[in-house]
C-alpha cells in the first residue's frame, strides 16, 4: 500500500479558512448560483484518524485464510540422530540416502509458519471515530493545498470545493461528459492518470490485476439512479459514489486526505440533512 508522505501535523487544528458560501457551476463551467456549505466541510482535519479509519475499512475486505495444520507433517520421517556427520533433520525412511521431508528448511519440506485462520485481520474502529474520520476527509476535499499535495492537477479548476448543478447527474454519453469535464478544468487530471497507467510486476498480472493506475476525480452524486454512474466509471482513476455510500476509501485513498472531488447540488443537500453525525 503506497501512501503519499505529507507533513500534516499542523493540520490537526482548523487552520484553513473555508468559505461558508461557494459558487455552483453548470455543466459548461459557468457560475449560475451560490450555495452554503454544510457543517461537514468545517470539521478539523485529523490525518491520524483518517488513516486509522482507512486501515479499518481496508482490512474489513480481507478474508481469513490458512493451511491445513497437518500439511507436510503426514510422514514417518525421523531424524537419524548424531554421529553420522549429517544434519539432524527428519528424513523419510526406506532407502540408503533418503531425502528430508518434514523439516521446514529443506526442499519440499513443510512451511515453518503458515497462515492461520484464527489470525485477526480486521482492525476495528469505533462508530463515532469512523464518522468523524469521514467528516474530516470531506473537509479535506475543500482545501486546495491538500488536493495539490496529493498530486492532483487543479490549475484550471475554477473552485475547490467544486459544486455543479444536478444536470451533471443526467449526463449519459461519454462525449458530453468529456466536454463538461474539460469546461470544468478536470480533464487534465484524468489525463495525468491515463499517462501513468503501468503493468504490474509479478504474478498479479495473471490474476486479474494486470494494470496499476492512480486515483483521479471523485464524483459524489445524490442517489444510485444517476445516469452519470455508468458513464464516468469507464474513465481511469475516476470513482462515482452516492453521497450516502461515502467512506474514507473513496475520500482519502491510501489514507491521505485531499482527493479532488466534484459534488452535485443534490449531494450537498443530502449532506445537509445530517449524514455522518455522531
Amino acid at each position: 500500500m503506497s501512501m503519499v508522505s505529507l507533513d500534516m501535523s499542523p493540520l490537526i487544528r482548523p487552520l484553513y479558512n473555508v468559505p461558508s458560501v461557494v459558487k455552483v457551476f453548470d455543466i459548461n463551467g459557468n457560475a449560475i448560483n451560490e450555495i452554503e456549505l454544510p457543517f461537514q466541510f468545517f470539521e478539523p482535519i485529523r490525518p491520524d484518524l483518517i488513516l486509522r479509519a482507512y486501515i479499518s475499512a481496508l482490512t474489513a475486505r480481507l478474508q481469513p485464510k490458512g493451511t491445513d495444520p497437518m500439511a507436510g507433517k503426514r510422514t514417518t520421517a525421523v531424524s537419524f540422530g548424531i554421529g553420522l556427520g549429517i544434519a539432524r533433520v527428519p528424513r523419510v525412511k526406506g532407502s540408503l540416502w533418503p531425502t528430508a521431508r518434514l523439516a521446514p528448511n529443506v526442499v519440499k519440506g513443510r512451511r515453518a509458519h503458515p497462515p492461520k485462520v484464527e489470525k485477526v485481520l480486521h482492525e476495528r474502529i469505533n462508530k463515532r471515530e469512523r464518522r468523524k474520520a469521514i467528516r474530516s476527509a470531506i473537509a479535506a476535499t475543500a482545501i486546495k493545498d491538500l488536493v495539490i499535495a496529493r498530486g492532483h492537477t487543479v490549475d484550471k479548476v475554477p473552485q475547490i470545493p467544486l459544486i455543479v448543478s444536478d444536470d451533471f447527474e443526467r449526463i449519459s454519453v461519454m462525449a458530453d461528459l468529456k466536454k463538461s469535464l474539460e469546461s470544468l478544468g478536470l480533464w487534465d487530471d484524468i489525463e495525468r492518470v491515463t499517462e501513468r497507467i503501468r503493468i504490474r510486476s509479478g504474478k498479479g498480472k495473471m490474476r486479474g490485476r494486470r494494470y496499476k493506475e492512480g486515483k483521479s476525480l471523485l464524483i459524489v452524486v445524490s442517489s444510485t439512479d444517476a445516469s452519470i454512474i455508468k458513464v464516468a466509471r469507464n474513465l481511469p482513476g475516476v470513482d462515482v459514489v452516492p453521497v450516502r455510500n461515502l467512506g474514507v476509501l473513496y475520500l482519502a485513498p491510501g489514507g491521505v486526505p485531499g482527493r479532488l472531488t466534484l459534488w452535485t447540488s443534490s449531494a450537498i443537500e443530502e449532506l445537509r440533512k445530517g449524514l455522518f453525525m455522531g
